[in-house]
């Protein structure tokens, strides 16, 4: 399985509706909480430039992007895909 990386943000509802929809799928993650700055955050900025809201997911080298295109992949059949590499 892919590697699932998710950067978050304190109070974020769209960060808890991607780590709900991946916990109930039994998928690991790996979360990183850029609320205050930092390291975490430049290398989301690094890896995914322009973004500049939360959550950004990463599914291996793979930048899904946030929530809602998380939530589109499940509905299209394409996230178990992605997951398996």
């Amino acid at each position: 399985m892919q590697e699932v990386v998710i950067y978050t943000k304190m109070g974020c509802g769209y960060c808890v509706r991607a780590k709900r929809l991946l916990e109930q799928k039994g998928v690991p993650f790996v979360e990183h909480d850029v609320t205050f700055g930092g390291e975490r955050r430049d290398e989301m900025l690094s890896r995914a430039p322009g973004a500049r809201t939360v959550p950004q997911i990463f599914i291996g080298d793979r930048h899904v992007g946030g929530s809602d295109d998380l939530a589109a992949l499940e509905r299209s059949g394409r996230l178990d895909a992605l997951l398996e590499g």
